[in-house]
């Protein structure tokens, strides 16, 4: 075999390699891109009907204590919702920090590491 076959078979898997990669990435970015409509449409439910319920539940908790302990029952809810929306807002911040394409930078760090030349 000379030196062009060489050349070329070397070139081809290069490319095959590349194709491999590039259709590992695709399949990754319509995984992240489903995964985010879904967080999406989750997280907008999830707030207005969380809004709703916490809005009537708090109307009728401050509704129902006697009128000298209606301002305590408020306030302490509005620590309890503040306190909440601390805690979700923590979670989100942390699932935010999720590495998309991890397998695919996985996958090109590997091919590095082999191309490299050893001693």
């Amino acid at each position: 075999m000379g030196l062009i076959q060489s050349a070329q078979a070397l070139l081809a898997t290069v490319l095959g390699l590349a194709r491999t990669r590039l259709e590992l990435l695709s399949v990754e970015m319509q995984e992240v891109l489903a995964r985010l409509v879904l967080i999406m449409i989750g997280a907008v439910s999830a707030i207005l009907l969380a809004a709703l319920a916490l809005g009537f539940g708090a109307a009728a908790l401050v509704m129902a204590v006697p009128s000298e302990h209606r301002v305590a029952v408020a306030a302490g809810l509005a620590l309890a919702f503040a306190a909440a929306a601390a805690f979700i807002g923590w979670r989100v911040r942390r699932e935010a920090r999720v590495l998309p394409f991890a397998a695919s930078l996985t996958e090109l760090d590997r091919d590095v590491k082999a191309l490299e030349p050893r001693e």
